[in-house]
This record gives structure tokens, C-alpha cells and sequence, in this order.
């Protein structure tokens, strides 16, 4: 036994049996390699919001065509205001995030948001105008509509017309 456990024979030994055990491993472990990104409900999450704030709610009617919805969420924005937040996976898998608060003021919100207070032009979808706001560090681009009760703010890596698809889908639903 010794013979199989020293020197240059007993390292090759190792070495096989190791080699050995990840083929097999590799072998039997289950292997995928199809994208999953986890698809994610948030008709709950929009119910609960409406139930605690005194606005109707934005949302999207539809999901835009090949677009997951992968996270969602409402939490405490600034002075106890409630902030909505949905998360994407674009149809070119970039990340888009909307989020809408009556948070005050609006334009401290809507920074925060967006990570930038420059606004870059303006966008018309659906007959709402748009502020646009970019941050070229971050490759990160922003849709912001401030209106009296509520501010909403699309924002992330997606580029303008997939931006704007997603706002053209949010309707308001009916407060409560």
C-alpha cells in the first residue's frame, strides 16, 4: 500500500482519482443552458399598494411582449410616503425598473430615482410628456412624469423606445 501513496506513482494516483470524481460529477449533475430569469407576479403587490395610499395607481395594463417582470416591491420612501417598485428583464434583457410615490417633494424623488437631476429632452408617449434624464456613467436612462399626486419614474439600462414601451402601458386604476 505504501507504494500507491508516495511519491511520484502515489501523486498521479491522486490526481487521477480526483480528475476522476469532477468527470463524474460533471456527468451526472443536472446542466441547463437555457437563460432563466424567474418570472415574478405583481398583481398582489399593486393590490396592497392601492389599499395604502391615497392615489390611484399607476401599473402597467400589459407586460410588454417578452418582458419578465422579476421583482416587485413596496417600501418607505422619504417622510413615510410608500414607494412602488417593479423590476424587469427587457425583451433585450436589459434591466428597467418603474417606481412611482407621492413622495415630496417630487423632484428630489424623481433624482433619486433617476441618479440625476439633468434632464435631457422630453418624450411623448400616449399623449403624456416625459422628461428624460440620463446618467452616461451609469449607462442608465429615465423617464420621469411628475403630476400633483403622484410622480412616476421608469428607469434603467434599456434604451429610450423600449423605456417608452413600458410607459406606454401604464394606466391608472381607480384609487382604493
Amino acid at each position: 500500500m505504501r507504494r500507491f501513496t508516495q511519491g511520484f506513482y502515489g501523486y498521479a494516483v491522486a490526481l487521477f482519482v480526483c480528475l476522476a470524481g469532477a468527470g463524474l460529477f460533471l456527468l451526472i449533475a443536472p446542466q441547463s443552458r437555457e437563460e432563466h430569469i424567474p418570472r415574478l407576479d405583481y398583481s398582489i403587490t399593486v393590490a396592497n399598494f392601492g389599499h395604502s395610499v391615497p392615489y390611484g395607481v399607476w401599473a402597467p395594463q400589459r407586460d410588454p411582449a417578452n418582458w419578465i417582470s422579476n421583482s416587485n416591491r413596496i417600501a418607505e420612501g422619504e417622510n413615510g410616503a410608500k414607494v412602488l417598485y417593479i423590476g424587469y428583464a427587457t425583451a433585450e434583457r436589459q434591466h428597467v425598473m418603474f417606481a412611482q410615490s407621492n413622495e415630496q417633494p417630487a423632484a428630489g424623488f424623481a433624482s433619486r430615482m433617476a441618479n440625476s437631476d439633468k434632464t435631457v429632452g422630453t418624450q411623448q408617449v400616449g399623449g403624456a410628456t416625459w422628461e428624460r434624464r440620463y446618467r452616461e456613467d451609469k449607462n442608465q436612462r429615465s423617464l420621469v412624469r411628475v403630476s400633483p399626486e403622484v410622480t412616476l419614474v421608469i428607469t434603467g439600462t434599456a434604451d429610450w423606445p423600449e423605456l417608452a414601451e413600458l410607459a406606454g402601458t401604464l394606466k391608472q386604476r381607480p384609487q382604493g
